[in-house]
């Protein structure tokens, strides 16, 4: 069975993916499950699809399976896209998810509901043996609330609702959120991508 590195050091996006890709014909593995530190690439990028190629390509020429990697975060219409690629450290680096959800609520203090409006991106890429499979990218649009709501989830998600939901990420249930939410959307598409791939023998 064809190995599958999940190439990500946080912890929840990893079991995510994890519970997301369950039922396919091919083995996950987490960087804790390899014996051995990933190498560590520099996301210097400036779109989450350049540091999701940048992070699969480079570290599947180390190991002998495949190697899933994925940049994401939340673009803000009001703030012209902004934190984008910089969402994990918004308030400064390595910022905790409560610094950076004070920013943006400051940032946000004054803006009405109405444009509040606000995007979850992942772009996420697919490599072996050094080389580039596809990159794909999903996006879940909704708006921003005016303070925290809910325990679960991670980053952002007790101030994102997305569009059709009274609830935000952080109020559902992992499994609701999965169903929906902008990695989601990016895994379903990097599944056919997986499953073709096999199917053309090289697994």
């Amino acid at each position: 069975m064809k190995k599958l590195i999940i190439a990500t050091s946080n912890k929840n996006k990893k079991h995510e993916i994890k519970n997301i890709l369950k039922g396919m014909n091919i083995k996950v593995v987490l960087p804790e499950d390899i014996g051995e530190e990933l190498p560590m690439v520099l996301e210097n990028g400036s779109t989450f699809r350049q540091n999701a190629i940048k992070k699969s390509v480079t570290i599947s020429g180390f190991f002998s399976a495949l190697v899933l990697a994925d940049d994401s975060g939340l673009e803000v219409n009001h703030l012209d896209g902004k934190p984008g690629v910089r969402s994990a450290r918004f308030a400064r680096a390595k910022a905790t998810d409560e610094e950076n959800n004070t920013k943006l609520l400051t940032l946000m203090k004054n803006v009405p509901a109405q444009k509040r409006g606000a995007s979850f991106v992942c772009s996420m890429a697919l490599s072996d043996n050094g080389f580039l499979i596809k990159a794909v990218e999903g996006r879940c649009a909704g708006k921003l609330e005016f303070e925290k709501k809910g325990d679960n989830g991670f980053g952002y998600d007790p101030l994102f609702r997305p569009v059709g939901s009274t609830k935000t990420f952080a109020e559902m249930t992992p499994a609701s959120k999965n169903k929906i939410s902008h990695r989601a959307k990016a895994l379903q598409k990097m599944k056919e991508v997986l499953e073709a791939y096999m199917k053309e023998g090289k697994e």
